[in-house]
């Protein structure tokens, strides 16, 4: 070994473990306003789910997904972020429960499947520029969702994830553009 190779791998290592201090902390007052919004359309995208569920379905929680909470947070808590806009929140989630079902019939629904159905889910989103963070438990519910889930089959990405998606946009667009300072979907593409 010699005398610089220590020095050498000290170069190398300290911006890596640099990059792990992050940076500063910008945050503001919180927007009253803006937070009251963003508890209505959640409120009234779950509610609209949930009624429409009870209503129209015979199991009374089958448009429940659990990734839906989510993609509340992103629709009306951050309508600006691009992993919120229409195409990333309908492609993202079917891509993603299609992907996930798949999994379940291959694979079954142990940690493998459960694994392979996220990871491939996450592959499909960004080679489809369709990311949407809950795309990835959409993919896991359909592994992990249990016997009247895995009932469904392939139609777990249309009903309930695709209406599901549908009438939280629909609402996400009529809620956000009520407010002045709101504007959603910033693109349909």
């Amino acid at each position: 070994m010699t005398q610089g190779h220590p020095e050498t791998i000290r170069t190398m290592i300290k911006p890596y473990l640099t990059k792990m201090r992050g940076g500063p902390l910008k945050r503001g007052k919180p927007h009253v306003a803006d937070a009251l919004w963003s508890w209505l359309g959640a409120f009234l995208g779950m509610a609209l789910i949930g009624w429409m569920s009870s209503h129209y379905l015979a199991v009374s929680t089958l448009l429940l997904v659990g990734s839906f909470g989510a993609t509340s947070v992103l629709l009306y808590g951050a309508p600006h972020s691009p992993l919120a806009q229409p195409r990333n929140v309908l492609g993202g989630n079917l891509l993603s429960a299609l992907v996930g079902v798949a999994c379940y019939h291959w694979l079954g629904d142990g940690w493998l499947a459960a694994a392979m159905a996220v990871s491939v889910a996450l592959l499909v989103m960004q080679l489809t520029h369709t990311l949407h963070p809950p795309g990835g438990a959409t993919a896991l519910i359909a592994v992990i969702g249990g016997e009247p889930l895995h009932t469904l089959g392939y139609w777990y990405a249309l009903l309930p994830v695709g209406l599901g998606c549908l009438a939280m946009l629909v609402l996400a667009v009529l809620i956000n553009n009520l407010a002045r300072h709101r504007r959603y979907p910033l693109h349909w593409h």
